[in-house]
């Protein structure tokens, strides 16, 4: 029994330094991912404004289909999904 304790002190003793090496890196990439995000955020582009856009395209083309009179809804939908994005209008660049 007293020739296992002995055994782990070595075990242990090179544990410690894996352990510091293993939280030093994760410290580190904790901090190079806050960098990024304040870079995103300093540019003013993230993934929440690219979902932004994406949807209020959707809405774009759900208002486009509402206000037509057409009654083949179905066949608008498809057809405004395949089209590409139409040009903004002036009113919009404001």
């Amino acid at each position: 029994m007293s020739g296992d304790i002995f055994a782990l002190i070595p075990m242990l003793a090179l544990s410690i330094p894996i352990i510091a090496i293993t939280t030093r890196h994760k410290r580190r990439m904790a901090e190079l991912e806050v960098r990024r995000l304040e870079a995103e955020a300093a540019s003013g582009r993230s993934a929440s404004s690219d979902r932004t856009e994406w949807l209020e395209d959707r809405v774009k083309v759900l208002e486009r289909i509402v206000t037509d009179k057409g009654y083949d809804l179905a066949a608008q939908i498809e057809a405004l999904r395949d089209a590409p994005p139409a040009a903004p209008r002036i009113e919009e660049q404001k």
